[in-house]
Formats: structure tokens, C-alpha cells, sequence
């Protein structure tokens, strides 16, 4: 199978017949041979009954429902496991991505020899609302991941079949997924300029909560990626330079104490600061030596991608 069409959705019942018809149209027309996966995040309206309806009518289309919302990561997630496409295709339901633009993104991968491609939304048909928020979080996300795309949160993505099978989406990081196939050693990743359309059915699912969730989650992914398995050399980093901070405070008040017999050195705020300083780098040590007992401990403390290997 070439082509697996990955789609998340929520409370989108109008838009999915439109939506599949101009899949089958564009992929029939290049002669894909293709799947389109449907995973239903826990919708309240008619979108199961949609997708049952619409997989009887054409065996290219399956469906998966959750018995609630998890969120996109977690269909996402879904989805990538059961894709069977040489390359995956994911898109959003709103008929806000094209589906003409599979093509191209298909192309990309297979002759271009990209990894992934990200969709680039240059002219965007959302609200001020959302614009905003969006090109904060793309410009910080590209500095602190050192990866050059403008559109992190484009749901038109295109990839190949192992970079999905060797990443786990989970929380909100559906927004990192190049940054975790970047860390996974998937490193060649590409943008494809694409065109936006305007909301036709239903609302926005986009909230402050969203926006701000992610870069916690952007936090903890670097974290996680720069220290997973070795966690000691971030908290006992920060131990030191905190407990010797405090060692110094205290030193220059025990000197000022014993060769100018200054007088009240309890009494002062930077004695306190000094004594918080000396615990705070004593607990985030030996928080250090807890993480890293469990890091040796942990499952998959010697899981390595492997790209190739030869007469095994």
C-alpha cells in the first residue's frame, strides 16, 4: 500500500462525506493504491454514524472510535499503529487541508528522500485569535528545537512509514512531532507550502489551554530528550551551582564573623538565603541520584533506534 490518509476528528460530521470524496477523487485520479483511517476522539454529534455509513460504501475507508475524548495526540497515536501506507498522510476534517496536496507531500518522501514534511499554512484563513498565538509558538518552538519550519501545528504532514512507527504521540505533543522524529534520528525534514481554506462546518477547537499546554509540553519533551537517560547531569548540575552559591553566601558571612567580628549575621536576609540555596542544591543532588536510579532501571534504558543492520 502506498498511501495511509490518517484522520483525526471531533464533532465533524458534516464535513466527512465532502472530505472522502475529495480524497478518493485526488488518490484515484494519481492511481495511489491507499487507506483512509478515521478516528473519532469521543464526538457527541452524528461522526460514527458518518464514518459506519461511509465505510460500507467504499472498503477504502476504516474507522476507529473512542469511547471518549483523549485528544488529537491520542488518535494520532491510534492511527499510526494501525497505517499500513509506505507513507502516512495525516489532515485535519475541517476541509481546511487540501487533499490535492497528497501528491506533492507523497513525492517529497518518496523521490525527495525527506523524512517528513510539514505543510506550511503561509496564508491563513483563522482568526486574529488564533493566527497570533500560532506564530508566537512556531517562532519559539523553531528556536528551541533548532528545526527551520514556519508551521509546527499544520495538521498536513507527510511520513514516512518507519518515522511513525518508531515515535510515541501522547499529551499535546501531536504539536512536536518533528522534534520527536528529529530525536528518534529522522532527521531530514522538509515543509511544503499548502493552501488554507476558510472553516466550513462546525467550530474552532483551538483554546488558550491548548496553546498554553504546549509549550509545557515542549519543555518536557526537550527534557525528556536531552536527559531521559541521563537525568543526573541536569539536577546534579543545578545541585552544585546552588549549593556552592550557598557555601560561598555562608563563607563571607563566617569570615566577616570571625576576622571583623561583625555582630547579628543570623539576623540578616542573605544568611536565610544562603541556608535555603545550600538545601534547595542538597535536594535537587540527590533528586539527581533518584532519577537516575530509575532511568537505570527503567524497561527501555537500552533502547536505541537502529537504522540498519547488516548479516545478523
Amino acid at each position: 500500500m502506498q498511501i495511509s490518509v490518517v484522520v483525526p476528528l471531533l464533532n465533524e460530521q458534516e464535513s466527512l462525506p465532502e472530505l472522502t470524496a475529495w480524497i478518493h477523487r485526488v488518490l484515484n485520479a494519481h492511481q495511489f493504491s491507499y487507506e483512509v483511517i478515521l478516528i473519532d476522539d469521543g464526538s457527541r454529534d452524528g461522526s460514527w454514524e458518518m464514518i459506519t455509513e461511509l465505510v460500507q460504501q467504499n472498503n477504502t475507508v476504516k474507522g476507529i472510535k473512542f469511547r471518549r475524548n483523549y485528544g488529537k495526540s491520542a488518535a494520532l497515536s491510534e492511527g499510526f499503529r494501525v497505517a499500513q501506507g509506505d507513507v502516512v498522510i495525516t489532515m485535519d476534517a475541517d476541509l481546511q487541508d487540501s487533499p490535492d496536496e497528497v501528491p506533492g507531500l507523497y513525492r517529497m518522501v518518496t523521490v525527495d528522500g525527506f523524512d517528513l514534511v510539514s505543510g506550511w499554512k503561509k496564508k491563513r484563513h483563522d482568526p486574529a485569535s488564533k493566527r497570533w498565538p500560532s506564530k508566537l509558538f512556531n517562532r519559539v518552538t523553531g528556536y528551541m528545537s533548532g528545526i527551520a519550519i514556519h508551521d509546527f501545528n499544520c495538521g498536513l504532514k507527510a511520513y514516512k512509514k518507519e518515522v511513525v512507527k518508531n515515535i510515541e504521540v501522547y499529551g499535546e505533543m501531536h504539536r512536536y512531532i518533528p522534534l520527536l522524529a528529529k530525536w528518534a534520528g529522522f532527521t531530514r525534514i522538509g515543509e511544503k507550502e499548502v493552501v488554507h481554506y476558510p472553516r466550513k462546518y462546525g467550530v474552532t477547537k483551538f483554546g488558550w489551554e491548548r496553546f498554553i499546554n504546549g509549550f509545557l509540553d515542549l519543555l518536557s519533551i526537550i527534557f525528556v530528550a536531552r536527559f531521559g537517560k541521563r537525568p543526573m547531569h541536569l539536577f546534579g548540575t543545578l545541585g552544585l551551582i546552588s549549593f556552592f552559591a550557598g557555601f560561598l553566601i555562608l563563607l563571607y558571612l563566617s569570615i566577616g564573623k570571625i576576622f571583623f567580628d561583625v555582630t547579628k549575621m543570623t539576623e540578616r536576609p542573605i544568611f536565610y538565603l544562603g541556608l535555603v540555596t545550600m538545601v534547595i542544591g542538597v535536594q535537587l543532588f540527590l533528586s539527581g541520584f533518584l532519577a537516575e536510579l530509575i532511568s537505570r532501571n527503567a524497561h527501555d534504558r537500552n533502547a536505541y533506534q537502529v537504522d540498519k543492520q547488516l548479516n545478523f
